[in-house]
């Protein structure tokens, strides 16, 4: 019974050794600090690359309105979709627009196998963006409708961009439209052709 129940409780509010925020939203704002353990995941379908979204609002020095912030962030956010697409399937790609050191800039990229995650880590620590070294690692967090802030959906968040929740930014829907449809045809052309000339596609182990 008792083992059943730490493993109902595990990185939940009710779990007093391991932290919820980390296991929830892949960052605590205590970092190190924190009082509660942060156990990195050895395997995960999601990768974790933080603080690389300089948005442009939060320089002090920004001249750009909305529209001209959104279409920066597209042409971020398209620049990283192609560039993570090489590495597997791409189900997932968040950024965050929160302010808080834990949060500002991180970028959460989930792919369909936690193999592909890993080749995608290790190819990336290795890449250098926007002048800066790339420092990416396995994330836990699997369900991002967990990790977002419901109130910041509906406008009503009192806590702003300061929010221990995601706020994401999100990309132009004809953008990201695009960009899902490229990578399917993408896949799809790099699919193996069996001998009866169907197209097969190779199972990877760990999902």
């Amino acid at each position: 019974m008792a083992a059943s129940r730490l493993a109902s409780i595990f990185g939940t509010e009710q779990d007093r050794v391991n932290c919820s925020f980390y296991y929830k939203i892949g960052a605590c704002r205590h970092g190190e600090r924190c009082s509660r353990k942060h156990i990195k995941p050895q395997f995960s379908q999601t990768v974790l690359l933080p603080n690389v979204y300089q948005s442009p609002a939060h320089r002090p020095d920004n001249k750009l309105d909305q529209k001209g912030i959104q279409v920066d962030f597209d042409m971020f956010f398209e620049d990283l979709y192609m560039e993570l697409c090489k590495y597997g399937n791409l189900l997932e790609l968040h950024v965050c627009d929160n302010v808080g050191d834990h949060l500002i800039g991180n970028v959460y990229a989930r792919y369909e196998w936690e193999t592909e995650a890993q080749v995608a880590v290790d190819r990336l620590n290795e890449r250098w963006y926007a002048g800066r070294p790339l420092h990416c690692e396995l994330s836990p967090v699997t369900d991002f409708r967990e990790a977002c802030c419901r109130q910041n959906d509906t406008g009503d968040c009192n806590r702003g961009g300061f929010c221990n929740f995601m706020h994401l930014k999100r990309p132009s829907r004809p953008l990201i439209r695009d960009l899902q449809h490229s990578q399917r045809l993408e896949r799809k052309l790099h699919e193996p052709v069996g001998q009866n000339g169907s197209r097969t596609r190779s199972m990877s182990p760990g999902r």
